[in-house]
């Protein structure tokens, strides 16, 4: 009797690594606890801008349980960075409020904290400057933006197509700065041996995290270890090394002992990363049939004074609609901030809000539904690169979305509907992610007992990563899932691409299907036999996507948004969310709709809820907890539903298969922006969605 191993790559695996974390032996990073371990707490800067003139150490060394205060001025010297926020305690410049300068290493956490709270610091403080503003002398254009897309482009005369369009779009669009407050604040435990460093370390890349580390302390990659085996989330602020995982490491050296270091919630505001706020100005020309003549959209943004970093705010705009005049742009502002980084879906979430936003107020203008307005503006190509799209299902993710929702007949006049004290809109919005792959390394091994291994350096940080690579390592061995047992989060197994870029799946199923295609080839030429010592294939993916073929390849959707507006105190609440998707093959329906429902919550929380306020006297943001710094809940999201569209792209990956992770978060903002002017008649431009925007 023949018997048939069923198809994973599709169906709804329960998490593999499930039980282990409802029963707590998963470990996160703090949870490592080596032997003869030390604590660590850091000691931040009270001013934005200055210079350390001295730090009381011995004070501080009088404390009980104190083991060692350590400073610019007697800290260990460090290899030159790329990135200076890693050179951490090697110079006496203070670059922002917040940033590390000392660090107190003590028996416990407690005597660490107390004694850190008591490190007196003398400053040279000199004048700083905090505000982003479109007027700033020091705007630029920088050479690229993240992660290397060229700064500005421009095609035809978009000046002149402006000025001669009959219907014109020209507003301004601000984001403010938000934080990404992954649920597991960062941690690392870092200890050293005569074979070099080992670090347990929260992070979206521990192959990364090890190069890094290696270089900084002239080590070979190979004398740095990190394990993480479990994240608790990133949003990106994971997705590199930040100074405290270089201090963490600076304190072990120093004192000779294992240190962990945990960074609090509150210093995660400082240190960790953020999402630039943006002003962004748009201009739409149209012809009197709403198809689009010309497209301006310009960027301007911040980061700090010790690093670039350039969110590429604009560049979705580039190719989600057809026009024959067009330009984008990004000017960039060193301030005495912290420096920016990653947050879901960097670029395209601030940039689309602003598109999809300007979209809706030309739909108004031209007298026409947003969905028919996107559908006339359906480019046939890519529009400024001119390549084929790999597949594009923008107008089937509008159109399933629209009858799903219940849009037709929808009456466009704002501020008509009420129901009881709200008054009641809707609207809508496209998603956009590209999609990406890089390479990766896997190993597959096949045991005598009929079991399978399969090693890569990946990362899950929450999004079910563990469990899509089992499924897919058991499709292509056509091996039961149980007997299949993939190992990540260790820098020790096969170099892997980053969690991050919405190309996990992507990148590491490839090197996973290359691997398991060769285990099997190998046991093929063996007859089957497995020897006592079992059999070990890997793959290298890098040549495989340096000859892959050009396409434009992204991901696509549609939001649609019901919100109710309080006629008297302009409370907000969105009464109903549902996204429509075109992403592939999807390999997990399950952990698929938490990705998805996940980032379309926090896109809902950038629309009503989340800003980081910079105080412009000190220098840093006032709001730096939850109790202050607010994200939407359980009970801010009352009825939420993401489905998708079949699609079937065979110019991606093995698994046909694009990312999912970030696309969720784009375009939600800008649907429920566009249903509280459905709603209330008032076009809110500013994020977020305040009382007093709405009531003046």
């Amino acid at each position: 009797m023949t018997t048939t191993t069923p198809a994973y790559v599709g169906s709804e695996l329960n998490r593999v690594e499930g039980l282990d974390k409802v029963t707590g032996r998963a470990r996160y990073a703090f949870e490592y606890s080596p032997q003869d371990l030390a604590y660590a707490v850091p000691v931040q800067a009270t001013v934005a801008r200055g210079e350390i003139l001295a730090v009381d150490v011995d004070a501080v060394l009088k404390h009980p349980g104190v083991i060692a205060a350590v400073w610019y001025g007697n800290a260990p010297r460090l290899a030159p960075a790329d990135n200076a926020e890693l050179s951490v305690l090697q110079s006496s410049r203070v670059a922002y409020r917040g940033q590390y300068v000392a660090v107190v290493v003590a028996e416990t956490l407690q005597d660490a904290r107390e004694a850190a709270e008591s490190v007196r610091v003398e400053y040279a403080a000199e004048p700083h400057d905090v505000g982003l503003r479109t007027d700033h002398p020091g705007l630029y254009r920088p050479d690229h933006v993240n992660p290397n897309f060229p700064t500005d482009t421009e095609q035809g005369e978009p000046d002149a197509a402006l000025a001669a369009a009959q219907i014109v779009v020209d507003a301004t669009y601000t984001t403010p700065a938000e934080h990404n407050n992954p649920m597991e604040p960062h941690a690392t435990v870092a200890a050293w041996d005569d074979d070099g460093l080992t670090l347990y370390d929260s992070t979206q890349g521990a192959s990364l995290v090890r190069d890094t580390v290696a270089s900084l302390f002239g080590m070979p990659p190979g004398n740095v270890r990190v394990v993480s085996p479990h994240v608790g989330g990133g949003f990106g602020s994971k997705g590199a090394p930040h100074p405290h995982v270089v201090l963490a490491a600076l304190a072990a050296k120093q004192t000779g002992r294992p240190v962990k270091l945990a960074v609090t919630r509150q210093q995660m505001f400082a240190v960790t990363g953020y999402r630039t706020p943006t002003i962004q100005r748009v201009r739409l020309g149209a012809d009197a049939d709403g198809r689009l003549t010309a497209i301006v959209h310009e960027a301007f943004e911040q980061s700090s004074t010790i690093r670039e970093f350039a969110e590429q705010t604009t560049v979705p705009t580039r190719m989600m609609y057809a026009a024959p005049a067009r330009r984008t742009t990004h000017r960039l502002v060193r301030l005495d901030v912290p420096t920016p980084t990653w947050m879901r879906a960097p670029g395209e979430t601030p940039g689309m809000f602003a598109l999809e936003s300007a979209l809706d107020e030309l739909a108004i203008a031209c007298g026409l539904d947003p969905i028919e307005l996107r559908v006339r503006n359906e480019p046939d190509v890519e529009p400024e690169s001119g390549l084929p799209f790999s597949s594009r299902n923008l107008i089937a993710c509008l159109r399933e979305g629209a009858r799903r929702f219940g849009w037709a007949g929808r009456d466009p006049a704002p501020g008509i509907r009420r129901e009881g004290r709200m008054l009641v809109g809707t609207g809508v919005a496209s998603s956009t992610y590209p999609v990406y792959r890089s390479p990766s390394r896997a190993s597959a091994r096949a045991e005598p007992d009929g079991r399978f291994t399969v090693r890569i350096a990946a990362t899950d940080i929450g999004t079910g990563a563990r469990t899509v690579l089992t499924q897919i390592a058991a499709d292509t061995l056509r091996a039961p899932a149980e007997r299949v047992r993939v190992e990540i989060g260790d820098s020790t197994l096969p170099t892997a691409s980053l969690a991050g870029g919405s190309m996990g799946t992507a990148s590491w199923g490839t090197a996973v299907v290359r691997a398991c295609e060769a285990l099997l080839d190998d046991l093929d030429r063996r007859g089957a036999e497995v020897p006592d010592g079992g059999v070990e294939a890997s793959a290298d993916t890098s040549e495989e996507i340096r000859t892959q073929q050009r396409f434009a390849r992204h991901a696509f959707g549609a939001q649609f948004a019901e919100v109710g507006v309080d006629v008297d105190t302009g409370e907000t609440r969105v009464l109903r969310l549902l996204g429509v998707f075109a992403a592939g093959r999807i390999v997990n329906p399950k952990t698929a709709r938490s990705q998805f429902i996940g980032g379309m919550t926090m896109g809902l929380s950038m629309a009503l809820l989340e800003e980081s306020v910079m105080d412009r006297e000190f220098g840093d943001y006032l709001n730096h907890d939850f109790a202050q710094y607010h994200v939407a809940s359980c009970a801010d999201v009352p009825a939420i539903e993401a489905l998708w569209v079949e699609e079937d792209d065979p110019h991606l990956n093995p698994m046909g298969s694009k990312g999912i992770g970030e696309i969720g978060i784009v375009g939600t903002a800008a649907a429920i922006a566009n249903a509280v002017h459905h709603a209330t008649g008032v076009r809110i431009r500013d994020l977020p969605i305040r009382l007093d925007r709405l009531v003046g």
